[in-house]
C-alpha cells in the first residue's frame, strides 16, 4: 500500500491538461474521493496502473513527471515535517529514508556517497507493477523538490537519473530539472554534491523535532512489522550496491545469519529464494524499461558474466534474458 499524498496532484494535472478529473478517474476505475485526503491509501500496483492509464488517456507520456512536480515534503505528513525541522540536510534525508515505509510499501529510498557526490535514490521492488516509468519519473520529481526545499534556492543537482529508456520528448524533463539527464540508469536518482548534506535546514527547530520524533516513533510502533517485507525492501538496494550476502543483510538488522534464516523460514521462504526473487524482479525491470546491455545488467545483479546471469534467468523464467526482452518489448 501507499499513501496518496505524493500522488494527490493527479486531479490538478488532469485539469491542467484540459480533462475532467471525475470523468477520467471514473473511466480508469478510481473514486475521485481518494484524492480528498493525503492519508488515503491505494495499492502500489493500482497507483502504477492509474498513472499509466492517465498518461494513455490524456496522450501525455510524462504524466507521472507532472504529478511528481506537485509534491514535496508536505506530501509525507509527519515524516515530511520531521525532515523539515531537522538540523541539516543529511539528517533530514536519513529521517525520510528511515521512515519511508510508513508511506509506501513496494519501493525504497536510499542515500549513497561516492567521491564527493551524494545520490538520493528511489528503487521499485514490487513485482509485476505496471506504470513503473510513470511512478519513477514522479518519484524523481518529488526527490528533486524535497532537496530544493531542504537546501534552498541555490541548490543544483549534478545529474538526474532515470531507470528507463530516453523518451521521445525530453523537453519536459529538461524544463523542470534544468540539469544533466541520464537515461537507461540502474535506478531513479538525483545526484548532487555531498557538501549539501552539511547545509543547515532553514527554520529547523530542536523543540519541534523532538515532538515530531515522538509522534513518528508511535506510528512506527503501530505499523505492522513484516520481516519478509523488510528484507525485500533492503535487498532492492543491497543487490545493486554489491552488499547482498546473507551475512551483510543480517548485520543490517543487527542479528546473525542463523536468526535471519529462522525468521525467513517462519515466513515460508529462505534467503536464497528472496534474493532470487528480487534479482528476477530487478532484471525484468531493467530488461523491459531500459536499453541497458545484458552484460551490464548481469554486472548490476552481481553475476561474474552474462552467461551466469542467463543461466539464472532461464531457471527463473524458462527463457533467456534476450528472448524475454523481445517478447515484452513495449
Amino acid at each position: 500500500m501507499v499513501r496518496i499524498g505524493a500522488t494527490i496532484g493527479v486531479p490538478e494535472v488532469l485539469r491542467s491538461l484540459g480533462f475532467d478529473p471525475v470523468e477520467v478517474l471514473g473511466k480508469v476505475g478510481v473514486d475521485p474521493a481518494l484524492f480528498d485526503n493525503p492519508n488515503n491509501q491505494i495499492s502500489y500496483r493500482a497507483r502504477g496502473r492509474l498513472l499509466m492509464q492517465c498518461a494513455e488517456r490524456t496522450g501525455c507520456p510524462h504524466f507521472g513527471l507532472l504529478v511528481g512536480q506537485q509534491a514535496g515534503l508536505v506530501s509525507f505528513g509527519l515524516v515530511g515535517l520531521l525532515a523539515k525541522y531537522s538540523p541539516d540536510v543529511g539528517s533530514a534525508l536519513r529521517s525520510l529514508i528511515g521512515f519511508m515505509h510508513l508511506h509506501v510499501r513496494g519501493a525504497t529510498t536510499s542515500l549513497s556517497l561516492d567521491s564527493g557526490s551524494a545520490m538520493f535514490e528511489y528503487q521499485i521492488y514490487q513485482a509485476r507493477t505496471a506504470g513503473n516509468e510513470q511512478v519513477g519519473d514522479g518519484a524523481v520529481a518529488v526527490a528533486f523538490n524535497i532537496l530544493g526545499e531542504l537546501c534552498g534556492n541555490d541548490w543544483k543537482p549534478i545529474e538526474v537519473r532515470f531507470a528507463h529508456r530516453k523518451p521521445a520528448a525530453v523537453a519536459p524533463f529538461h524544463r523542470f530539472f534544468q540539469a544533466p539527464l541520464a537515461f537507461d540508469a540502474e535506478q531513479y536518482a538525483v545526484v548532487f554534491s555531498a557538501d549539501w548534506l552539511k547545509r543547515s535546514v532553514r527554520g529547523s527547530s530542536p523543540e519541534l523535532l523532538q515532538l515530531l520524533q515522538q509522534e513518528v516513533d508511535k506510528l512506527d510502533v503501530l505499523q505492522e512489522k513484516d520481516f519478509l517485507e523488510q528484507v525485500r525492501r533492503l535487498l532492492r538496494t543491497s543487490i545493486v550496491t554489491g552488499h547482498s550476502s546473507a551475512d551483510q543483510v543480517a548485520e543490517l538488522f543487527s542479528i546473525n545469519r542463523r536468526t535471519m534464516n529462522r525468521h525467513l523460514s517462519a515466513a515460508g521462504t529462505s534467503f536464497r529464494e528472496v534474493t532470487d526473487e528480487m534479482r528476477f524482479e530487478i532484471a525484468r525491470q531493467l530488461l523491459q524499461d531500459t536499453a541497458m546491455e545484458i552484460s551490464h545488467i548481469a554486472e548490476v545483479l552481481g553475476y561474474c558474466n552474462a552467461s551466469a546471469f542467463t543461466r539464472a534467468f532461464r531457471r527463473w523464467s524458462t527463457t533467456t534474458p534476450a528472448n524475454w526482452r523481445t517478447s515484452h518489448a513495449k
